[in-house]
């Protein structure tokens, strides 16, 4: 079964974190990896943090989270420009291939 990778977009609400957005990734283990530590923001999650980043994959069909980082509403809005810009470069590689 082919493994599939996606960054997931959260917020914190009074009832807890709710998925607000994805981005799929495709199956490119290491173009995942190397894509989430290009995002900013921090690997320690503090109580005060609204926004979560999580680095997520599918296992026999269930999700697995991967890694998170916590951020700001700016960061957010940068990595959220350099994942499409990533994936939008993917994407045509893939077609020229």
């Amino acid at each position: 079964m082919e493994t599939q990778f996606y960054i997931l977009l959260s917020l914190k609400t009074p009832q807890g974190f709710t998925n607000y957005g994805q981005y799929f990734l495709g199956d490119y283990n290491e173009g995942a990896y190397q894509l989430f530590e290009q995002l900013q923001g921090s690997k320690e999650l503090k109580p005060s943090c609204l926004l979560h980043i999580d680095l997520m994959e599918t296992v026999n069909k269930l999700p697995v989270q991967i890694k998170t980082k916590c951020c700001t509403l700016e960061e957010l809005g940068l990595n959220c420009q350099l994942i499409a810009r990533e994936i939008f470069r993917l994407k045509n590689l893939e077609e020229i291939e």
